[in-house]
């Protein structure tokens, strides 16, 4: 099983409280958690990448335990294995393309010439054609070049798998239809499991292989929708 998810957490904002329980599985390689707007979607995210940590319950991925309530399992983020990409792609203002992309692997980072000569760095900047733009920084670049950024940065340590908190909301119609490809694209050439979140039904019609319905923080459906 690639995704086993049941967790139960009591979230609270001032005098309002959220309980987000949910429980599932699936076995696909590319599953969509779809729902809308304040369902829970991002906060389920968050406790699969170990931002956040549940109540109780259990979270396997892909045959590994990152948390387990009752056995006292709660992996930390960086022993996850998991690539996670935000909605904002929280990419550092002050770095270049290249020492935000080598961020990842720590050693050398900060020093373009040693980081530009890492085997996995080159890599993905000629992957995703950001060679051009290796020294610049975020607020120079278009939107499809950050997001390539975040990306690039996500897969340089080889994740066991990809999260993504609704990767393309912020971007217009054009460059959606063009990243999605891309993705989708990237996904099957690595074959590495991706969880996306989005409340786009056109996010679900490229990229679900399985879809997980989430509405005020409880899963109300699942259903396969084979793609390709």
């Amino acid at each position: 099983m690639i995704w086993d998810v049941s967790a139960q957490k009591l979230l609270r904002h001032g005098r309002r409280s959220f309980t987000l329980d949910i429980t599932f599985a699936s076995d696909a390689r590319r599953l969509v958690l779809f729902g809308p707007s304040g369902a829970g979607k991002s906060q389920t995210l968050q406790l699969l990448a170990g931002l956040s940590l549940p109540d109780v319950g259990h979270i396997r991925v892909d045959g590994r335990t990152l948390f387990d309530s009752e056995r006292g399992i709660a992996l930390p983020p960086q022993q996850r294995s998991l690539a996670y990409l935000f909605q904002d792609y929280a990419l550092f203002p002050h770095l270049t393309v290249l020492q935000n992309i080598a961020f990842s692997l720590r050693a050398g980072w900060l020093n373009p010439a040693r980081a530009l000569k890492h085997e996995a760095v080159a890599r993905w900047l000629e992957a995703f054609e950001l060679e051009p733009v290796a020294h610049q920084y975020p607020a120079q670049l278009s939107g499809g070049q950050r997001q390539r950024v975040a990306l690039a940065r996500a897969l340089v340590a080889e994740p066991q798998a990809l999260l993504l908190d609704e990767p393309f909301a912020a971007l217009d119609r054009a460059l959606r239809l063009r990243l999605r490809a891309e993705l989708l694209e990237l996904q099957a050439r690595l074959g590495m499991p991706m969880l996306l979140i989005t409340h786009d039904e056109e996010d679900i019609a490229c990229f679900a292989q399985d879809v997980v319905q989430i509405r005020e923080g409880r899963i109300v459906g699942a259903e396969a929708m084979r793609v390709g």
